[in-house]
């Protein structure tokens, strides 16, 4: 049975945690630009009022009568700011803890925020009149707060948000009223409009959560992958995995196991200095990877001077043992040719033996890693080990030749051989 990869993410709590962890980091970060937008408009804007306050007197005293002073401005501007600094430090805080904003902070934050232009409301009545206030472009900054709370990525935020500023707008209208008795339909659809912003930015922030979502499970499910098979699974199998998915659980399958060994490599490497046998193994192993891509094997784990090779898993292969053995062909064809046009030529061993393994991801709830346990890989191993009995480079079970059947010509039989941990001999064959 193949999981897609989304409920791979789903299926595994350590998976889960480090989803909810980058979507909580990605939410805290927008929150910053919220905040940041707000600190750079509320900057800018008082910066505005404060240069026309001297720059062109005569307009405000026309638009205040004469009522606007600058204090004014500072005990409404600069306690926001100072409010929207320590807010924007918090957050930074909580960032580097990897810990969420605590829910009714949230929404404490909301009503903090959106009460801002309701005060400012209040000093334009008391200076302007109530009807040429609530006309004035005070009640238009509501939809500031409403458009960036979008950013919040939370539709439940934006909409109380805007149930916010539609009720405070409504009873500003009806506490301050002229003569006359107030509209209330009037003010009403007023306040209604600024409420219906508040539930479409709380939309457009739940769109955007969703995306977010859908990028970070994509991102968790290759980072997953790239965990569990290491940095040297070509893209095309990555790209297979996360289309058709890895069991979450263990399972049995038939798969071909493959050891690699560079014979007498650490004879040859205590002459040499250490970067001239990184660099000689990194080139060797990087053609020997490439060969195994293209036959649809993958390195399993490198293993100093040599690596495991599966054919099988973590998926299913038709003819597994037929893309072995050509890989294997392949593999002591290119080694021979980069021998020619090196100092330092490199002898490999190849082990190959086909049959069911445990299949799975193993380790620590911390990290785990996908690989295959039983007696087909350690009897795959041993079989590698016979090479440097017989001088031979590739060397396959019994059970591969039956399976490969007449379709291999230069099969030579070695009869029975005693292996290390088997109470009989088994039947070895040479292959190239």
């Amino acid at each position: 049975m193949r999981w897609p990869w989304y409920q791979i993410i789903k299926g595994q709590p350590a998976v889960s945690q480090e989803f909810n962890h980058e979507l909580t980091r990605a939410i805290l970060k927008t929150e910053l630009l919220r905040i940041k937008a707000l600190i750079v408009t509320t900057a800018v804007l008082g910066t505005f009022l404060w240069s026309l306050y001297f720059i062109a007197p005569e307009q405000i005293e026309k638009l205040w009568h004469g009522n606007l002073r600058t204090s004014d401005l500072v005990i409404i501007l600069v306690p926001f700011l100072i409010f929207e600094l320590i807010v924007h430090a918090l957050v930074k805080r909580h960032i580097a803890q990897d810990h969420d904003v605590p829910v009714f902070r949230r929404y404490g934050s909301a009503v903090i925020e959106t009460s801002m232009p309701t005060a400012a409301l209040a000093l334009h009545i008391n200076s302007m009149g109530s009807v040429e206030a609530l006309g004035f472009v005070v009640p238009l900054t509501y939809f500031i707060f409403i458009i960036l709370s979008t950013l919040r990525l939370d539709f439940w935020l934006s909409a109380f948000t805007g149930l916010v500023a539609a009720v405070e707008l409504f009873a500003m209208a009806m506490w301050y009223y002229p003569d006359g008795p107030p509209d209330v339909t009037y003010h009403l659809l007023r306040s209604m409009i600024i409420f219906v912003g508040g539930l479409l930015a709380g939309a457009v922030g739940l769109l955007v959560r969703r995306q977010f979502e859908t990028s970070i499970a994509a991102v968790t499910a290759r980072d997953r992958v790239t965990n569990l098979f290491g940095q040297h699974v070509s893209p095309q199998v990555v790209e297979r995995l996360l289309a058709e998915g890895t069991l979450a659980h263990s399972d049995i399958r038939r798969v071909a196991v493959m050891f690699v060994d560079f014979r007498s490599f650490t004879a040859g490497a205590r002459s040499r200095s250490p970067q001239e046998v990184v660099d000689r193994l990194d080139g060797a192993f990087a053609i020997l990877v490439e060969i195994l891509d293209r036959h649809g094997g993958i390195v399993n784990k490198f293993l100093g001077d040599g690596f495991l090779a599966l054919f099988g898993a973590p998926f299913e292969t038709e003819n597994a043992t037929r893309h072995a053995v050509d890989a294997a062909h392949e593999m002591l064809a290119a080694m021979t040719r980069i021998n020619e046009a090196s100092s330092w030529p490199l002898r490999i061993g190849i082990g190959l033996h086909f049959g069911e393994v445990v299949a799975g991801n193993i380790g620590s709830p911390r990290r785990k890693e996908y690989t295959v346990i039983g007696d087909t890989v350690n009897l795959a191993a041993r079989i590698e080990g016979l090479n440097k009995q017989f001088d031979s480079q590739f060397l396959v079970s019994a059970v591969v030749h039956e399976t490969l059947g007449n379709s291999v010509e230069d099969a030579r039989p070695l009869g029975e051989v005693a292996i290390r941990g088997y109470d009989r001999p088994l039947a070895i064959w040479q292959l190239g």
